[in-house]
């Protein structure tokens, strides 16, 4: 098996291309990471607000 790089300063420096992969690599996983968050905390929210839409309808149609 060969390797692509030789040391692994090499292969974090990417031919000097390093910072900006990394970079992308790090904007790519916090966004999915606030994608996941987001998606598992804002049905909560929005089933709370169905709800009370919901109720609001009812008690107008009452009147």
């Amino acid at each position: 098996m060969t390797f692509q790089f030789e040391s692994i300063s090499d292969f974090f420096a990417m031919g000097g291309y390093g910072f900006y992969v990394w970079l992308a690599y790090g904007i790519s996983f916090f966004t999915i990471a606030i994608l996941i968050w987001y998606s598992k905390s804002e049905p909560k929210k929005l089933l709370k607000n169905v709800k009370k839409s919901l109720q609001r309808e009812e008690r107008l149609h009452k009147k």
